[in-house]
């Protein structure tokens, strides 16, 4: 039976933004967008500092191994991070695959409309990229998982259930991380406290293992002269 969902007196439940050590941004107006895009360049530098590099060599490690084994490499995200997450598929796909020995399986939990809203409309939204996986994943197979706050419902089942099939797990998180961080096997953690920044910084994480990945399995003269 198909389940209805009455949203007329609908409310999104409210983001909080607990005590932590990095001051929220922005904190008071500024006079001019200029002026703001300073302050924001400002800050993506600064957040892009609390990344620790471990983690990144450590999902660097975990994707090339999927990729050089057929492993597939699941990734998902809500809202901003779904873009990111189809970008992946992209980046992931399509350039790690030039000019290299490799290629990868990657697939986007996020990139079907008509699979989302029929899983969402007939289970319920958190179900969205779980139920996927327990079609598509198997042990082995890695999941990237991507969360601004790290407290997305779906997300967090996703991973769960990653985890508990022998699955390796991936998250990209920002705020305090939420239970994301603390279920993934590797955490790629943004200090910040706006979306914006995050996202971003986000985005670049993904290019980073992408692009390094991809100039890992080329010849020292092909790097020098490929444009990334």
């Amino acid at each position: 039976m198909t389940a209805t969902h009455d949203l007329r007196n609908f409310t999104p439940p409210a983001v909080t933004v607990p005590a932590r050590s990095a001051p929220k941004f922005p904190a008071a107006p500024h006079p001019s967008a200029a002026k703001y895009f300073d302050a924001y360049s400002d800050e993506v530098a600064q957040a892009a500092r609390s990344v620790d590099p471990g983690s990144l060599d450590q999902a660097a490690e975990i994707l090339l191994d999927a990729y050089t084994r057929d492993a597939a490499v699941f990734s998902c995200g809500n809202g901003g991070s779904a873009a990111i997450a189809n970008h992946l598929q992209c980046d992931h796909l399509k350039g790690v695959r030039n000019e290299t020995d490799l290629v990868p399986r990657v697939v986007s939990l996020s990139t079907s409309v008509e699979l989302l809203t029929a899983i969402a409309n007939d289970l319920a939204y958190e179900h969205v990229f779980e139920y996927q996986l327990q079609s598509q994943g198997r042990p082995g197979d890695v999941l990237i998982a991507i969360s601004s706050s790290g407290r997305s419902p779906n997300i967090v089942r996703a991973l769960t259930w990653a985890r508990d099939h022998g699955l390796r797990t991936i998250a990209l998180t920002g705020f305090e991380g939420g239970d994301a961080r603390d279920i993934a096997e590797v955490a790629i953690h943004v200090g910040g406290t706006n979306y914006g920044i995050i996202e971003d910084l986000h985005q670049a994480v993904m290019h980073t293992l992408a692009q390094y990945i991809r100039h890992s399995r080329m010849t020292p003269d092909s790097v020098a002269s490929t444009v990334f």
